[in-house]
């Protein structure tokens, strides 16, 4: 056994980001039971839009575990990554319901995006566009991806919902089972991380998931083990040359720039939580995670699942201790196990994991504090990063925002000579893109 514990620490390099294989593998743990949701909403979306369920089921399953797993044992790096739920709710509900578009073409157009992916990340483009990014933007992502995560946290546990009439966010039913449920989780959490006990968060899941059980709000299982369906019905069913389309340009591009920017953010704000990122704000060898991301969407369209892409939860792995990915190694093979016990995994309620996305949220804000809130120029990008991220609950459209404030606040102000000229030639397609959102 020790034999082994030294080869993994070797190959992950454990010792060099002083951590180990238990804490690694606990932070693996906790990043999948806190994604656990995505095997409920993402294949309930995917059916919406036509494909048949329990085939969808098992292909965001595949896909999910091995892509993850691949980043990981490449990159080294604990990202975890999914069907990002902004590509899955356009693809759905804009291109299928509202557009009368066939899922197989708009899984085409999946595709596109990923081989643009693949090209930008090869060529060095992905890697240009980070350096260029403003250090006050990548400073506000830290904080724009906290307070999503929270946001999140708090809709999964009822404590806010939308409200139709007010049109705007309001304190959910508190009294409710599952609001109280969560609440007992949050503070159960709260001591445990005041305390400095390691693994709070995956204690804190455990106890809530149990103490759900007599509450009626955990539902235990009629049976443990389970058998996969074939994903045949959506194998190989995209319609790449349909989705070549002139007419679908401006949907591609809605695809590509929030799921480029969000990917993104999710990775230097997971990264900046770990102390990962340079002085610079960039994450060293960043190439090796976007090549994954931009593989993993390409082949996932084969399966007809959405763009593929990392996920803000896994900063709850960076919380419990993950630096390395061998935390992304055990989430993907926890993913891959739900195949077999799916009904064991899924009795843990949304109510038990929305604590924990909510603490997350919290530890993440402290980046904001080397923004230099004394200029205006560099404040007011990273201000608006953060609240339109929170505001249109899209963090790729929060940091096109950033960008394209940055640049015009900097010109207009007389200052232009601090704003690189590539930023300029970003800013077209950024414009574009939101151009296009308005049209929609």
């Amino acid at each position: 056994m020790r034999h082994y514990l030294q080869k993994l620490d070797k190959f992950f390099k454990l010792s060099d980001h002083n951590s180990n294989v238990q804490t690694e593998i606990t932070a693996g743990l906790t990043v999948f039971m806190t994604m656990l949701y995505v095997l409920i909403v993402v294949p309930g979306m995917l059916e919406e839009a036509g494909m048949p369920k329990s085939p969808i089921t098992v292909a965001v399953i595949l896909m999910t575990g091995l892509v993850t797993i691949i980043m990981g044992l490449y990159s080294n790096r604990p990202f975890a990554l999914a069907p990002g739920l902004g590509s899955v709710a356009f693809l759905s509900v804009t291109l299928v319901v509202a557009e009368g578009i066939p899922w197989q073409t708009a899984t085409g157009m999946v595709f596109i995006s990923g081989i643009l992916f693949i090209l930008f990340t090869v060529f060095g483009l992905r890697q240009l566009i980070v350096r260029l990014i403003p250090s006050a933007i990548k400073l506000s992502i830290g904080a724009g991806v906290g307070l999503f995560i929270a946001l999140i946290g708090f809709r999964n546990a009822g404590l806010v919902v939308a409200s139709e009439d007010a049109n705007s966010l309001q304190l959910g039913d508190i009294g409710s089972s599952s609001a109280v449920l969560a609440l007992i989780g949050f503070f159960i959490m709260s001591v445990l991380l005041a305390r400095n006990v390691r693994g709070h968060l995956l204690i804190g899941i455990a106890a809530v998931t149990i103490i759900g059980i007599p509450m009626g709000v955990t539902q235990l299982p009629d049976s443990i083990f389970s058998l996969p369906e074939s994903p045949g019905p959506v194998l190989f069913q995209l319609d790449i040359l349909e989705a070549f389309n002139i007419t679908y340009i401006p949907f591609l591009l809605a695809f590509f720039v929030p799921d480029f920017f969000s990917s993104l953010g999710t990775m230097l704000g997971v990264a900046g939580k770990g102390n990962m990122l340079d002085k610079n704000g960039n994450l060293p060898h960043i190439d090796r995670p976007f090549l994954v991301d931009a593989g993993g969407t390409t082949v996932g369209s084969l399966f007809s699942v959405p763009v593929m892409t990392t996920y803000v939860e896994s900063a709850t792995g960076v919380e419990a201790g993950g630096r390395t990915g061998l935390t992304a190694v055990t989430t993907g093979f926890l993913f891959l196990l739900t195949l077999f016990i799916t009904p064991l995994i899924l009795i843990i309620p949304t109510e038990a994991t929305a604590p924990a996305l909510i603490l997350v949220g919290l530890t993440m804000l402290a980046s904001v504090q080397n923004i230099n809130f004394a200029d205006t120029t560099e404040s007011l990008p990273a201000f608006m990063t953060v609240v339109v991220t929170i505001f249109t609950f899209n963090f790729g459209t929060g940091i096109a925002a950033g960008i394209i404030i940055y640049v015009v606040v900097k010109s207009l102000s007389g200052r232009y000579k601090e704003v690189h000229p590539g930023l300029y030639i970003l800013l077209i397609p950024l414009v574009i893109y939101f151009v296009t959102l308005a049209q929609q």
